[in-house]
């Protein structure tokens, strides 16, 4: 687990990997990754902030009725230091049920995927059995 000193370094290399939609921090303050959680921070009393933090957002998204990939991020804060702990990549259906669900632990925001990456690991179909096209009736 490494430390990244401040937001803006934490928010800048997850950008870089493409994370760079829009995240709900706690499950509320949507916005992008770094206005996301500053407003959090901004909102809790001085010192109450917990020190596990959710991040969700969506890696693919191609509207209501259609599969979409789904990311929740637990990141440890302390002290004003930030460490990405474990992350969970999930596609799911138009109903939300999941599809294909990857969970990776003992992270860091430097050794967490590209979210491409990440996208990847769920999106691949189960390979399929090709079926013999000389399948006859024998006498």
């Amino acid at each position: 687990m490494e430390a990244i000193s401040d937001l803006n370094t934490f928010a800048k290399i997850l950008t870089a990997k493409g994370y760079d939609g829009y995240f709900h921090t706690q499950g509320a303050y949507a916005g992008k990754l770094k206005a996301s959680i500053s407003e959090y921070l901004a909102g809790c009393p001085k010192g109450v902030a917990k020190q596990e933090l959710l991040l969700t957002c969506f890696l693919q998204w191609a509207g209501e009725d259609l599969p979409r990939v789904e990311c929740l991020m637990r990141v440890k804060y302390l002290n004003g230091k930030f460490f990405l702990n474990s992350m969970e990549v999930a596609k799911k259906d138009r109903y939300g049920q999941v599809l294909k669900q990857s969970e990776l632990t003992d992270l860091s925001v430097v050794t967490a995927p590209k979210a491409k990456e990440a996208i990847a690991m769920v999106s691949h179909a189960p390979a399929q059995k090709a079926t013999s096209q000389n399948r006859r009736f024998k006498h």
